[in-house]
């Protein structure tokens, strides 16, 4: 463990730094997580002075890119309730499931058209369709990409995700004028919940509107995210084998049976409140310091080497959150009410 101590305490001091801008208001009100900001931060020490720092250093960045991403997803689960899906109801449940569907396989579609690598097109497709950077590095737990084809991926969220949370708001009063959706924003946030990238661009997004709109996102997002549950076993049986692996296996991490697990503790309220709101803060402390990670062992180069597909695999999929997404949301209005 002591050999981990200084990769670990540096991705930590980058993951705080991070999550301390991100509840900056003026930081917040421009969407930016603080997980976009703790990979932007590690890739600018990544590719200046950290280098001469990594053969003492490695070993705990690898630990914090690893290890405390897992348990930060496991906590992440405590930001649900089953009370919440019910709030949302069918039509909010449907149209993430449809979303989430629609987006993968459109990625795998426009990908092949592109000639893109598999790995690379799935964590793109799982970026844009789930919740942002947070599924993309729990994603390569199972796609296996590497930290070169997750800061294309992340990269690719950072870009189309902030747009997302400029050009929404833009929208609503269009959306209201077509019967789109109803002026108090409960469908303008199922609309942004459904389909903008990170959940700090949904929060922006959504307040630019209204807290209503806000808070009804949001828990949209969050069964977004349940759909890792049921995903990731997915992708590893869409993927080819690995180089030495006889065959298909089906790939369940613990960290997503965890998450679902917390979200089955938090709608029982077996955990007291207080202890639920410390659970969060180390869960986001934990995913901070997880890209801070990720971002002190990716290269710039990596992402000049990818090209220009991956970012046009991400703006077709962004084209199709914003027209296919609307007319998702649009038919569970008309048949859901």
């Amino acid at each position: 463990m002591g050999g981990r101590i200084p990769g670990l305490a540096a991705a930590a001091c980058l993951g705080l730094g991070a999550w301390g801008l991100g509840h900056l208001d003026g930081v917040r009100g421009w969407g930016f997580s603080s997980l976009t900001l703790a990979i932007l931060g590690g890739m600018l020490l990544g590719n200046t002075v950290y280098p001469r720092w990594e053969d003492r250093c490695g070993p705990g960045v690898q630990f914090a890119q690893k290890t405390l991403l897992r348990w930060g997803v496991v906590l992440f689960g405590f930001r649900l309730t089953l009370g919440d899906v019910a709030t949302v109801g069918w039509r909010g449940a449907v149209t993430d499931l449809l979303v989430v569907a629609s987006t993968l396989l459109l990625a795998r579609v426009v990908g092949s058209a592109l000639g893109m690598d598999r790995r690379t097109t799935l964590l793109v497709g799982t970026g844009s369709s789930v919740c942002g950077a947070a599924a993309v590095m729990a994603a390569e737990e199972v796609v296996q990409g590497g930290p070169d084809r997750v800061v294309v991926a992340v990269s690719t969220v950072v870009v189309f995700g902030t747009l997302a949370l400029f050009l929404y708001p833009l929208l609503y009063p269009w959306g209201v004028a077509w019967g789109l959706w109803e002026s108090d924003g409960l469908g303008y946030g199922l609309y942004v919940g459904s389909t903008v990238h990170e959940v700090a661009q949904v929060v922006a997004a959504g307040r630019a509107v209204g807290p209503e709109a806000a808070g009804f996102a949001v828990i949209v997002k969050m069964i977004r995210v349940m759909f890792l549950v049921p995903l990731l076993p997915v992708l590893s049986l869409i993927l080819p084998p690995l180089e030495g692996e006889k065959g298909k296996r089906v790939v369940v991490p613990w960290f997503v049976l965890g998450f679902a697990a917390a979200v089955g503790l938090h709608s029982l309220g077996w955990v007291p409140e207080g202890v639920v709101r410390g659970l969060l803060l180390a869960g986001d402390l934990f995913l901070a310091a997880a890209m801070a990670a990720l971002g002190l062992s990716s290269r710039v180069t990596a992402v000049r080497r990818a090209g220009c597909k991956p970012l046009i695999l991400a703006g077709v999929l962004f084209l199709w959150l914003l027209v296919g997404g609307g007319v998702f949301n649009w038919t569970g209005k008309v048949w859901m009410g």
